[in-house]
């Protein structure tokens, strides 16, 4: 079975996918995979270099993530640039890494921007897609607490991906994650049984 996984900045989606993994789920993590893609020496890190300039680099040839992102959040433009170099090859592994797995294996792509990437529907080839929801304020809350932003930079991230209602209106199962770690692991484990007994 294949399961879109999606959630804003800020919701804890990280943690619904940990607990899934943990499950016996097989994770298929969209950040993840953004990274590898742009690791040093890779064609990714090439093509976004030959795109956005060297000052994008460290000293060290890697690529910096909070400089990178600084840049694009902020410019929708740019933010499109990044996106059609990282997506094309993130999707090519995802490709590999679902073709690798079990054929009874519950498979969860986690999908920051599922939503807006048009793939949630039933064209995206999804069995399920599941929405980890949270108030904005809750989520702009722990992203000061949490990440050590501003409230500016944590709003930005959030205008810049789906509106909560446009996420939910792609979900097949919601997990609230607005209570305890405890109460949490509990709506996980409910939406994975329910997933894994179809």
């Amino acid at each position: 079975m294949r399961v879109g996984l999606t959630g804003g900045v800020g919701s804890g989606k990280s943690t619904v996918s940990a607990i899934l993994a943990e499950l016996g789920a097989v994770i298929i993590d969209a950040d993840v995979l953004a990274r590898e893609v742009v690791e040093r020496g890779t064609p990714g890190l090439e093509q976004v270099v030959a795109a956005f300039g060297p000052e994008l680099l460290t000293a060290d040839g890697d690529l910096d993530r909070p400089r990178m992102g600084a840049l694009v959040f902020g410019d929708p433009d740019k933010r499109r640039l990044l996106e059609s170099i990282v997506h094309p090859l993130v999707f090519e592994r995802y490709a590999a890494l679902e073709a690798a797995a079990g054929p009874d294996d519950l498979v969860v792509h986690d999908i920051p921007l599922l939503a807006e990437s048009g793939r949630a529907g039933e064209d995206g080839g999804f069995d399920a897609v599941v929405v980890v929801d949270v108030p904005d304020e809750l989520r702009i809350e722990r992203m000061l607490r949490d990440r050590g932003w501003t409230r500016a930079d944590a709003e930005s991230r959030i205008a810049a991906q789906a509106t909560r209602e446009e996420r939910l209106a792609v979900a097949t199962h919601v997990i609230d994650n607005s209570g305890t770690l405890d109460e949490l692991r509990a709506r996980v484990e409910a939406v994975h049984a329910e997933l894994t007994a179809r």
